[in-house]
């Protein structure tokens, strides 16, 4: 399975004295006791949610940002069953017992799933896969291969009336907000991208205010450090939703 940059658990085995307090409030049995010390069983199990962290009287478990296979809700109940993990974690209604709804893979691709915008039927969702959250994407998503990629300051959508069907129509989308979000994690995330998915053109839509600037540049450095020659268009978006000469806030 292709790894991804996500938050994973993290145990200081040099601190941890082997309690297990924080097993039973993993409800996906992430977390199990070897040698007298608590481990993270498999990558794909911990859901990144830090359940377990308010349960380690010694402060042993911290959760960090590093390469990890994605999590594996199914693989993560399977194990549950298969060791009669009891869990006093509270189970999540959307699905089923633990893990982010919001970070499961989804191919909304086929025709079929393109749903219609409320009462106006001939204005569909263009949206082609989910997550969008650039931090969020895998970079061998299959959804990504051979794209062409929007990069979409998150305040564009909002911003922008015809965002779907003007920019969004027949790409793959990822968003972010490079004011809040670190910039040099967005050039890693998008050189992966490109070295790993063959993406055909990006496409850069940000507000007019300067630090939406961090997008574009992100984006510019991340073809740059990739080596691979990826079309690269900027659409910028007046703060009252219309689209300005990108040469007025070139870098």
């Amino acid at each position: 399975m292709a790894k991804v940059m996500r938050k994973i658990i993290k145990i200081d085995e040099d601190l941890c004295n082997g309690c297990g307090q924080c097993v039973p409030s993993c409800a996906e049995g992430a977390i199990q006791i070897v040698d007298g010390k608590a481990r993270l069983a498999l990558d794909k199990y911990c859901d990144g949610l830090g359940n377990c962290l308010g349960k380690c009287p010694v402060d042993a478990i911290s959760f960090e940002d590093r390469e990890a296979e994605e999590f594996d809700e199914k693989a993560a109940m399977d194990h549950v069953k298969a060791t009669g993990h009891v869990s006093t974690a509270p189970a999540h209604p959307a699905h089923g017992g633990g893990g982010c709804p919001g970070s499961r893979m989804r191919d909304f691709r086929a025709a079929a799933e393109r749903t219609p915008c409320g009462d106006t039927p001939e204005l569909q969702s263009e949206l082609r896969q989910w997550p969008v959250k650039l931090n969020l994407l895998n970079p061998a998503a299959p959804y990504l291969h051979g794209a062409d990629l929007l990069l979409a300051a998150d305040c564009t959508a909002f911003a922008y009336a015809m965002f779907h069907p003007d920019q969004l129509k027949g790409k793959a989308l990822a968003i972010g907000c490079p004011k809040f979000d670190d910039v040099d994690r967005y050039i890693e995330k998008l050189h992966a991208i490109i070295e790993q998915s063959g993406i055909k053109s990006i496409t850069v839509v940000h507000m007019e205010v300067p630090c939406c600037l961090g997008l574009l540049y992100a984006a510019e450095e991340g073809v740059k450090s990739s080596g691979v020659d990826v079309p690269l268009k900027s659409v910028v978006i007046g703060i009252q939703g219309e689209v300005k000469p990108p040469s007025v806030f070139a870098l």
